[in-house]
């Protein structure tokens, strides 16, 4: 499949018979067509990531997004001209799904352009552009070893190409950082210390050893592509990747010298604003950081309780919820060996959950994905700053799998009785159901690739509690304290981000209130803690989302009685893709009326 032939039925609408109107509807999906085609064009990493990279396109597999201070004012220049032409379609003419497709873009596009406008450095609402979470130096060996794929000699040449634009989006970068800091826009001091750990593990290797040769030598290899294929890639990465990366190192440590200990973004200019638009963005709502912050604490005291009572009837009694927790991460009986072949026992053991979940689906599902997930560690050059386990989406023709990626960097970090609800947030019916879904629908491509984080992540976090109701944690008591420790973390980060951006809350005072009330090891607190630093608001869209979609299941019951089937409401929230909350709520208002 690619991308031409996805975008057939829309083209077809831009070729109407001369004697034919375009409808707001059509002009509306031909629009979206084109804006796709054009993200494409400035995104290559994405139409790879979705498998849209080949036939007349297969150009975009050689090449790196634009990285410059010159791409981001044009990426700028692209919002704003996008919101034109969208705002020039009659709007009051659309109906049904066509409505609620334009609603759903017209959201994220106006916010996006409104931040545009009042900000001069970052990109949307991240704040930083290299930091321990971001960065091409962070982003780009992984995506060149899973996501760029290798099977001819085309590709392996593409993968060279890519390889040397890799060194130039790194000098790109350090461009746009040196940039923000005139503007007095620098990471905090852990954050670029987290960073700097990362890109000397990075560079660690000789020039043929690193993961960014091998990964070519490798994949070659095993499709018996003929080349001398790590000669050449060698001799990129030692000739202007190292260069460039060490370029990149020695501004990050004179940075370094200059940054503030200061966690939160209320530090950088008009700080105070740019976090109350991030929050707007992450759960779009209005919440301010005051109630964000109180139902934070209402969700941790509510999930401390239920733990209490399961803790106590399983014979933990002694020390409070967070002191108990903290022994159970303690306990041996749940812990994995931190050796290379018990992580593999691991991730086996996360496989047999996964087909215990997905034989319940059929009860509670009538859509079901057809694009497979696979679990993979996080590489280990970039698992000391990455989260606990994220997930990568499937391409849309489904031959590459959707990944659930789980951080074992240290298995203290994940004990056993965590694990069953890390694996349903991010797999199945987590985010590779959903986001899989999405992408298999008829709803317009913009739509399937689109994402708003309030709703991924709350369903997300739904689906963890979907699974307390599957009755997946009946005969596993310890699995749903897990299931609990993990609801009452998503609260601790409404209390904690909304501290660190709103309230001067310092790291510390972040890291021991979350290892106080959670009992994580301090190892997870720490990494935890500073994602939010500089991810402002992102962590506020899974609770706040979540405690929405089970408001709307609420509501749709109460109205339909016993007529309320659970399978419909969650066709009607999957199959509309990722929605605004407010266009969610609709959406459940039209399921209720039909």
């Amino acid at each position: 499949m690619n991308r031409r032939e996805l975008l057939a039925s829309a083209a077809a609408v831009a070729v109407l018979p001369a004697a034919h109107a375009a409808t707001p509807a059509e002009q509306a999906n031909s629009l979206y067509a084109t804006v796709v085609d054009e993200m494409m064009e400035q995104y290559p990493e994405f139409a790879t990531s979705l498998g849209l990279d080949s036939g007349a396109k297969a150009y975009l597999r050689s090449r790196f997004s634009d990285r410059s201070l010159e791409g981001r004012k044009r990426r700028k220049e692209f919002n704003a001209g996008f919101l034109t032409r969208l705002e020039k379609i009659d709007r009051k003419a659309l109906a049904g799904l066509d409505a609620t497709n334009y609603d759903a873009i017209a959201y994220g596009v106006r916010q996006d352009v409104a931040i545009d406008q009042r900000f001069r450095y970052g990109d949307s609402t991240n704040p930083y552009t290299v930091y321990q979470l971001g960065g091409a130096y962070q982003q780009g060996p992984d995506f060149l070893d899973s996501q760029h794929p290798v099977e001819s000699k085309d590709d392996a040449d593409a993968y060279l190409a890519r390889l040397d634009g890799f060194a130039r989006i790194l000098d790109q970068e350090s461009d746009v950082v040196r940039h923000d800091a005139g503007l007095g826009v620098i990471p905090p001091d852990f954050a670029i210390a987290s960073a700097l750990k990362q890109m000397k593990a990075l560079r660690a290797y000789a020039p043929d050893k690193s993961v960014l040769a091998h990964s070519l030598v490798r994949r070659t290899g095993e499709k018996h592509i003929e080349g001398d294929w790590g000669a050449k890639a060698t001799a990129i990465v030692g000739g202007k990747v190292y260069p460039a990366l060490d370029r990149q190192i020695a501004l990050m440590e004179d940075l370094a010298k200059k940054s503030t200990h200061d966690a939160g973004v209320w530090k950088l200019p008009d700080g105070d604003a740019f976090y109350a638009m991030a929050l707007e963005n992450q759960t779009t709502t209005k919440m301010s950081p005051a109630e964000v912050h109180k139902i934070g604490l209402e969700i941790v005291a509510e999930c401390t309780a239920a733990s209490d009572a399961i803790m106590k009837a399983g014979g933990l009694t002694k020390g409070s919820v967070g002191e108990r927790l903290r022994a159970m991460f303690l306990d041996p009986k749940f812990r994995y060996a931190n050796t290379d072949e018990a992580k593999e026992k691991l991730i086996a053991d996360l496989n047999l959950k996964l087909a215990e979940v997905t034989k319940l689906l059929p009860q509670y599902f009538r859509t079901l994905p057809k694009a497979g997930v696979q679990i993979k560690r996080v590489p280990k050059y970039i698992e000391s700053g990455a989260p606990g386990g994220y997930y990568q989406n499937a391409t849309l023709d489904g031959k590459r799998p959707g990944t659930y990626y789980i951080n074992l960097r240290d298995t203290a970090e994940v004990p056993s009785w965590t694990l069953p609800t890390l694996t349903f947030h991010e797999a199945i019916p987590g985010h590779h159901f959903q986001i899989s879904i999405a992408q298999e629908t008829n709803l317009p491509l913009l739509r399937r690739i689109g994402g708003y984080n309030a709703y991924v992540e709350g369903w997300a976090l739904y689906a963890e509690q979907l699974a307390v109701e599957m009755g997946l944690y009946q005969n596993d008591p310890w699995g749903h304290v897990g299931q609990l420790h993990d609801a009452m973390l998503r609260g601790v980060r409404l209390v904690v981000d909304s501290g660190l951006h709103a309230m001067k809350w310092t790291r510390e005072q972040a890291i021991k209130y979350y290892a106080d009330t959670l009992g994580d090891p301090e190892s997870g607190a720490v990494s935890e803690v500073e994602r939010y630093c500089v991810w402002p608001g992102q962590a506020c869209g899974y609770m706040v989302g979540k405690r929405f979609i089970l408001a709307e299941r609420d509501r749709a019951r109460n109205a339909l009685g016993q007529r309320f089937d659970l399978k419909t409401f969650h066709d009607a929230v999957l199959k509309s893709g990722a929605l605004p909350l407010d266009e969610l709520k609709r959406v459940i208002d039209g399921m209720i009326a039909g």
